[in-house]
This record gives C-alpha cells, sequence and structure tokens, in this order.
C-alpha cells in the first residue's frame, strides 16, 4: 500500500472508531446546576429585584438529535432591598431543539413555569404564584453520556419580577 492511501485509510479508521466517543447520547438524562439568578416581587406593597446564587436540578429525555423535552426544578435563592426578603422557587417544562455540531450543542428552549414567592418584611407576608411563559438558550459540551452546558433561563412572570437565572451545570445520559 502507498504511504499517502495508507495515511488516508489509517485516518478514516480512526475517526470511524474515535466519532462514537463524542457522538450524542439518546435517552433520559439527569443533571444539575449552579448559577445567578434575578429575581424579585411586584405587588402594592413590594417593589424590588435583586441576585443571588441558585440552582437546578434536570431531568429530561432525548430521544432524537434536534429534540427533548426537560422538566427543572429551580430554586432561585433570595432577594432582599432593606428589610424586605422574597425567595423564588419554579418548577419548569420545556421543549428543547438543538443544532448539533460535532462535540458541541447550541440549543433553545421554550416551555411553562410554575413559580411561588414567598416575601416577608417586619409585620407582613406574602405568598405569591403564578405560572408562566418561559423560554432560554444554551450550549453544551458532550462526550458520549456526560454534557457540559451553560445556558440562560427567563420566565415570563410579572409577578414574580421576571426571573431570571445564568447556570453551569452537567448532565448523565442513561440509555
Amino acid at each position: 500500500m502507498q504511504p499517502g492511501k495508507f495515511a488516508i485509510t489509517a485516518a478514516l479508521a480512526l475517526g470511524l472508531t474515535a466519532a462514537p466517543a463524542f457522538s450524542v447520547d439518546h435517552g433520559f438524562y439527569l443533571g444539575a446546576g449552579l448559577g445567578q439568578s434575578e429575581s424579585g416581587l411586584r405587588s402594592s406593597n413590594f417593589n424590588f429585584k435583586d441576585r443571588d446564587q441558585g440552582y437546578k436540578l434536570i431531568a429530561g429525555i432525548r430521544a432524537l438529535s434536534l429534540l427533548a423535552v426537560e422538566i427543572n426544578y429551580l430554586d432561585l435563592g433570595s432577594s432582599s432591598v432593606g428589610t424586605a426578603q422574597a425567595k423564588t422557587r419554579a418548577a419548569d417544562g420545556f421543549v428543547m431543539a438543538f443544532l448539533p455540531i460535532p462535540l458541541v450543542d447550541v440549543y433553545g428552549k421554550l416551555g411553562y413555569v410554575s413559580w411561588k414567592t414567598d416575601a416577608s418584611a417586619p409585620g407582613f407576608s406574602l405568598r405569591t404564584t403564578g405560572s408562566d411563559l418561559a423560554y432560554g438558550a444554551g450550549v453544551q459540551l458532550h462526550f458520549g453520556s456526560f454534557a457540559a452546558r451553560l445556558e440562560y433561563e427567563a420566565f415570563d412572570a410579572q409577578t414574580a419580577a421576571k426571573p431570571t437565572f445564568l447556570s453551569l451545570g452537567a448532565t448523565y445520559t442513561f440509555l
């Protein structure tokens, strides 16, 4: 075999055997993320927005390379101004569309969020809840079953001062 043909054959063989290590796994996945949230409360008694650290728990299923369905639990931490404080938690569900590029997925997500904000100030407390549109975008780097992701999510929740969450997370796909 000529050296040029050998090099091409070897490169193709190596590429074909390495491809599964970088391909997207399909199936059920679990994960978690940490990040910075921005939330607050808008009502007749409270009107403020603040940043804090939050976390999320992730569960989803990716049956196709281009689509997934995901649910999350989010704790957006506490926001405060003076002696007033608000803590927001949420559960959301998304349909996600992926643009798969080798090693990387760029994605958008659209869904629905159900949230709860508990607010308090000296001598006063308030609990507000709601369900609103949720949307986001992100990028994820994957190596087989493991993926690391950076994403932004926002909720169209007027009363909760339109919460947002920028997070760094990881998921693991179970086949």
